[in-house]
């Protein structure tokens, strides 16, 4: 956090706020409509940032621009019993929330609202316009990608579950216990050796992303 300008701090802070509450509220939300009261009763229907931030998490997306937040809990049970898709929804629900600010954030950039020069100008302490938009773009899509892989307990191990076939299901079964310690070998251990997995797999798709959203105009 030392190593981060001003307006590199404030644009990860708010976006911290504003993506991590929307994602986790999207998952209440989503839940709730499938008959599942479970996010209600937990507090966790709801826009307060202090009920869905994690310290750590929120850390990690200061320093490191992704991060995550407090897992929403719901019943599978009575989500299974409403729609056998119900949990899928749910998962997917937090990543497409994470889409979709995205794209709201870059409508004022791709219809020229905002001119593009002032993507790299700071006045002082605070963000340019452009600078706060293209960092909050940015840092939503990499929670929308990060989230969507099939390593539990990210959204995307429930989501390729209910696509899978038996056979591959069930390895994911049986690597689910494992899924955090995965996370932290490809997260934090193996860039230290100079295996960077999650660059090679999200910056690609990252690019494509933010070209696409914003024209190509990058």
């Amino acid at each position: 956090m030392l190593n981060l300008d001003p307006s590199t701090l404030i644009t990860r802070i708010i976006t911290l706020i504003v993506a991590f509450t929307v994602h986790e509220f999207a998952h209440a939300w989503t839940a709730t409509r499938f008959g599942d009261n479970t996010p209600r009763q937990y507090g966790r229907l709801s826009l307060n940032p202090l009920v869905h931030l994690d310290p750590l998490g929120s850390l990690a997306l200061l320093l490191a621009g992704f991060g995550w937040a407090k897992p929403v809990p719901v019943n599978p049970y009575i989500l299974n019993r409403r729609s056998s898709s119900a949990l899928m929804w749910v998962s997917l629900a937090g990543p497409l929330s994470n889409l979709m600010l995205a794209l709201l954030a870059a409508i004022p950039l791709r219809f020229g609202l905002i001119p593009y020069s002032t993507w790299s100008l700071s006045r002082g302490w605070l963000p340019s316009p452009g600078e706060f938009l293209i960092g909050f773009i940015w840092i939503n899509l990499v929670l929308c990608l990060f989230n969507l892989i099939p390593i539990a307990p990210l959204d995307g191990d429930k989501i390729l579950e209910y696509f899978a076939p038996p056979s591959i299901a069930r390895v994911l079964e049986t690597i689910r216990p494992m899924g955090p310690l995965l996370l932290m070998l490809v997260v934090f251990v193996l860039p230290t050796l100079g295996i960077d997995i999650l660059g090679f797999i999200l910056y690609p798709a990252l690019s494509n992303l933010l070209s696409l959203l914003l024209g190509g105009s990058l």
